[in-house]
């Protein structure tokens, strides 16, 4: 059954405006899904290229020349370049067919923008437009089911993750199966072949000790201790592992007042059934110590989905004083800021923090629970 994804009315605006379009995600969310029910529903000419696939690999690397390139294309006027990263000098490759061929559309997919990133930016500056796909997001599930449905499976949300595959899994097994799958399949591939690295020891070291540590805040010097590799490996496997979208970073909100930190960091997961699939924990809520962690990582990630598929950006923080006060989501938008408590359960009324009242009078505040979540939404 196909998700229609919120992303794929920005995708289709863009077509055809002499621009490569470049969509980022990680494995298996759905890029491929996205970009081939893209090309059925335009129903014109077109050719689909996967770059797993050696064959294609060596005739993109073969084709160096606009003519060589117009011969692998053919006729087509849409074509598709799935996990484009694969090929050496693709940002050449394609500033050559938008240049020489300007009524084709290309479309471009990566697992990992590292890759990819680094060989289009300098050929395509001014020639593309990307996007960024993630694992399903509440909105896109709400269109295929109602929010009833949605309250009762929140709990598989949170335990299992928002894989398509995973979400669309009718029974517990099957979803427990099918993240596992992902998680030892499909975790590690494009995280070891960047910068050809070869010690997966040190990475699932690192995944499992962030895995632990969602909430909380970071230090890279007792990661370094605890995974047994140097403070600068760390920064670094960690840069990676946000650029192959397994995990993103929180930075705190401070305007230099002399109680609110300004040096420290929480790293969460875009998806948290490969967290708990990672700690081998898919135990239900009612048998959990860090349902608080799980709630408050699924909607800061929630937030971020949104952001991307609206093509509208704001900034999102936590705070924190030296003195404890502290809230878990800072959203900074033209301007304006909203500060969120998360909490699963809303057992009493929750205050906003004086230092932050005090510092921040015209913020606005509000606490996100299990129940009120689904206003929070737009």
């Amino acid at each position: 059954m196909y998700i229609e994804r919120l992303l794929e009315p920005a995708i289709k605006s863009h077509l055809f405006k002499q621009k490569a379009l470049i969509i980022y995600g990680a494995r298996q969310v759905g890029k491929t899904t996205l970009v081939k029910k893209i090309l059925a529903d335009l129903n014109i000419p077109s050719k689909y290229l996967n770059c797993d696939e050696m064959d294609i690999q060596n005739a993109l690397r073969e084709a160096e020349t606009s003519a060589a390139l117009k011969q692998l294309i053919g006729e087509s006027k849409l074509v598709i370049i799935d996990e484009a990263q694969r090929i050496k000098n693709i940002g050449l490759k394609l500033k050559l067919l938008i240049d020489n061929f300007t009524d084709i559309q290309i479309i471009a997919t990566g697992s990992s923008s590292l890759d990819l990133a680094n060989e289009i930016t300098e050929p395509l500056t001014g020639r593309s437009v990307e996007f960024w796909l993630y694992q399903l997001s509440i909105k896109e599930l709400l269109k295929k089911n109602d929010k009833i449905e949605m309250s009762r499976n929140l709990e598989n949300y949170l335990i299992y993750g928002m894989y398509p595959t995973v979400a669309q899994a009718k029974s517990s097994s099957e979803k427990s199966e099918n993240i596992k799958y992902l998680a030892s399949n499909y975790l590690y591939k494009d995280i070891l072949k960047v910068n050809n690295l070869k010690n997966s020891e040190i990475i699932t070291k690192l995944l499992t000790a962030l895995a632990l540590q969602i909430g909380n805040e970071v230090s890279y010097s007792e990661l370094s201790n605890l995974v047994g590799t140097s403070k600068q490996s760390i920064s670094e496997y960690i840069d990676l592992l946000e650029k192959v979208f397994v995990i993103f970073r929180l930075q705190p909100f401070s305007r230099n007042l002399r109680k609110e930190i300004a040096k420290s960091r929480k790293i969460y997961f875009y998806d948290l059934g490969i967290r708990n699939a990672l700690i081998n924990n898919q135990n239900p809520l009612s048998l959990r110590g860090d349902t608080r962690q799980l709630w408050e990582n699924f909607v800061i990630a929630e937030k971020i989905k949104t952001q991307f598929w609206l093509m509208n950006r704001s900034n999102l923080y936590f705070w924190r004083t030296y003195d404890q006060q502290e809230i878990d989501l800072i959203e900074e938008k033209d301007g304006k800021l909203q500060a969120f408590e998360i909490k699963y359960k809303a057992t009493k009324k929750v205050k906003c923090p004086i230092a932050w009242k005090n510092a921040y009078r015209d913020s606005e505040w509000k606490v996100i629970d299990k129940d009120n979540f689904w206003e929070t939404l737009d």
